[in-house]
């Protein structure tokens, strides 16, 4: 199907060619990556560039900041402005954050880069309604499902593809090579996405006040984001403290070792597509019930890896690509549910949308530190149990009918 140089959202192409497809999924994964990758780096950036070691945790944290602040104040603008334009601008300005990243020399000159790494990575949040809005509603869900396979497949994979790169050669080398991943697929992404004009007439100031209006008014959204919250902040503490675990004198694994554990936990993006066909037949609430019981089960099967042994690390695998199945599955019902509702406002849902959950992955990860230090193992996989059983709680006060 031939694309016009403008595609208003009036007219949007009735279907995404499998190409489309994929290339939205690899720019989601590829882009997505760039926050992650200073995760397993931040003890050798600590020390080549002299942070303290109070400091040393902002590495990650301004990434995180800005990544919240584009949530809110960026990704509304795909409602606003012409799609491709604002993705090319924003992998552009990726590109430059992370050579920045590279050539720095102090502390300030990184954690600046890491702000604009943050903030430029909300392109995938513009990328992912971009493609629900080309895709007819009857095949929604698979889309966003195809497209978030790749998203999270990018997650999974930046922290292994960083650890092995810096091995080889310096964390400097890491945040050149993404760079110019960023620059080729700005230039493929030019070539080959459509021009799409939204028809809201808001100005900037009214696009932002009216998100309020959306979040305190849409119960579909608020739903799916607190599920999500609750999924996501089990994801987040689960992968904030099973390194620890790992490293730890019971396991004794090198960084390589670790990495190669994170690989595992990418098979939990097979969910994707499973799930996004699920929703576009009405199972929604099925998939969404799986999703949560994956996520409980994962942290109690997690209780009795705690002691070293292969037994031991095989179950902590297995409940990885549990908890990542289950994850997955209910962000993409998640986002099937609220790209249902009104389409000019699909942007300003999926940066509420992903506000919301990534707060509380911002708490998941806060608490699992802490419950870690505190109480080992035994105290952080009973937290992260809560997580998902306090969302199930919530999802079983939904009525039936609800298109939540």
């Amino acid at each position: 199907m031939s694309i016009s140089a403008t595609t208003p959202d009036k007219a949007i192409p009735r279907a995404l060619s499998p190409w489309l497809t994929f290339l939205f999924a690899a720019a989601c994964g590829l882009v997505a990556a760039n926050l992650y990758y200073g995760q397993p780096l931040a003890g050798p950036i600590s020390a080549d560039l002299g942070f303290s070691p109070a400091a040393t945790g902002l590495i990650v944290t301004l990434t995180q900041i800005g990544y919240g602040l584009g949530l809110l104040l960026i990704v509304p603008l795909g409602d606003l402005t012409e799609n491709r334009r604002l993705v090319l601008l924003l992998i552009a300005i990726s590109a430059v954050a992370l050579i920045g990243g590279a050539l720095s020399t102090t502390p300030a000159m990184f954690l600046t880069a890491s702000l604009s790494i943050g903030l430029a990575s909300v392109a995938v949040q513009v990328l992912v309604p971009f493609a629900a809005n080309m895709a007819p509603d009857a095949t929604r869900g698979q889309v966003v499902g195809n497209v978030m396979s790749g998203l999270l497949c990018g997650i999974m994979l930046a922290r292994p593809f960083a650890s092995f790169v810096a091995e080889a050669s310096s964390w400097h080398m890491v945040y050149y090579v993404t760079a110019a991943l960023m620059l080729v697929l700005a230039i493929v992404l030019r070539a080959n996405l459509p021009v799409r004009m939204p028809r809201t007439k808001l100005g900037y100031g009214e696009l932002l006040a009216s998100m309020a209006h959306l979040a305190l008014t849409s119960r579909v959204l608020q739903r799916r984001a607190l599920y999500q919250a609750g999924m996501f902040g089990a994801f987040s503490l689960f992968w904030t403290t099973t390194p620890l675990l790992l490293a730890s004198p019971a396991f004794g694994l090198t960084q390589n070792g670790i990495a190669l554990f994170a690989l595992a936990g990418a098979a939990g993006a097979v969910a994707s597509p499973i799930a996004g066909r699920l929703a576009d037949r009405g199972m929604t609430r099925i998939a969404s019930t799986i999703a949560m019981l994956l996520g409980m089960a994962s942290f109690l099967i997690s209780h009795f890896a705690s002691n070293g042994s292969l037994a031991a690390l095989i179950l902590l695998t297995v409940a990885a690509i549990m908890l990542d199945f289950g994850v997955t599955t209910n962000l993409v019902c998640g986002q099937r549910a609220i790209y249902g509702l009104n389409p000019e406002h699909r942007s300003r849902l999926n940066g509420l949308f992903m506000a919301t959950f990534f707060a509380g992955g911002a708490l998941g990860s806060a608490l699992g530190g802490w419950a870690y230090a505190t109480g080992g193992w035994t105290m952080t996989a009973w937290i992260g149990f809560a997580f998902p059983a306090l969302a199930f709680l919530l999802f079983l006060t939904e009525g039936r009918g609800n298109k939540a």
